[in-house]
């Protein structure tokens, strides 16, 4: 074949991948973010599709849904993907359980770590700090509502009340730990590992500690759906494991 002619199948080939790539909009609650934007990287490698991945609060995620906002997929705690399902905003059958994340504790950068490795340890820590910042229990998370929980069941809610101040973590949470505005910083996990001004101390202990599962799903108007379920079954595909893993979140079903 003349090099001429090959050249023209090349250049043709380039033009017909490019015109089969998509940008694909996805919308994601905080903890899961980090994760899914280092797999999209990988995704466009391996796809030629461009991810562009929008992040705020649970509660923030659903105003822009009910304004009418339409994001190829979304990414959040697996009972808000199950309102949507219901409400009839996903693409029937696209749901998938991706991975779930625990509450740990923040300190900052530098400081002594505390031990955490019993209830009745939380609980001196809780009770001796000065300060603390959480996400707010009625603020549209599932975090907040499952920390205030954990301290109303070590009896000290009315101790730790007074000193808790109530932001989410990609809201000023942990930078409120980094700078010393609080000592101690319960948040997800993953949320703590991304802020380098925090180190975490660890997970709270199993008795104490709670789980949000993080659900994917294609939306029902997307405009690229095909593309959106390939991103959100590469979320899911073995090999993504080690993101989550080191992301500080457990995949599921991988």
């Amino acid at each position: 074949m003349p090099r001429l002619a090959i050249l023209g199948l090349a250049i043709l080939a380039l033009m017909t991948h490019e015109s089969l790539a998509a940008d694909i909009q996805v919308y994601s609650s905080g903890a899961p973010a980090q994760v899914a934007q280092r797999l999209a990287s990988k995704f466009f490698d391996t796809s030629g599709h461009r991810v562009v991945l929008t992040s705020a609060t649970i509660a923030e995620m659903q105003r822009k849904l009910a304004a009418g906002d339409k994001p190829d997929a979304i990414i959040l705690p697996a009972p808000t993907i199950e309102a949507l399902d219901k409400a009839g905003s996903l693409l029937a059958g696209s749901r998938m359980d991706l991975a779930r994340v625990g509450v740990g504790v923040a300190v900052r950068a530098g400081t002594r770590l505390p031990d955490i490795s019993t209830p009745d340890a939380v609980r001196k820590l809780l009770v001796d700090a000065r300060s603390i910042v959480q996400p707010d229990p009625v603020g549209g998370g599932f975090a907040g509502a499952q920390i205030a929980a954990m301290i109303a069941r070590l009896g000290i809610a009315d101790v730790v009340k007074p000193k808790a101040s109530y932001k989410f973590a990609i809201g000023g949470g942990t930078a409120a730990v980094a700078k010393g505005d609080a000592d101690i910083g319960l948040f997800n996990i993953s949320e703590i590992l991304i802020d380098k001004g925090v180190t975490l101390v660890g997970p709270l202990p199993p008795s104490l500690q709670s789980y949000i599962v993080f659900a994917g799903a294609v939306h029902a108007a997307s405009a690229a759906p095909e593309a959106a379920r390939a991103f959100l079954r590469s979320l899911a595909a073995p090999d993504a494991r080690e993101a989550w893993t080191s992301g500080g979140l457990e995949p599921l079903g991988l």
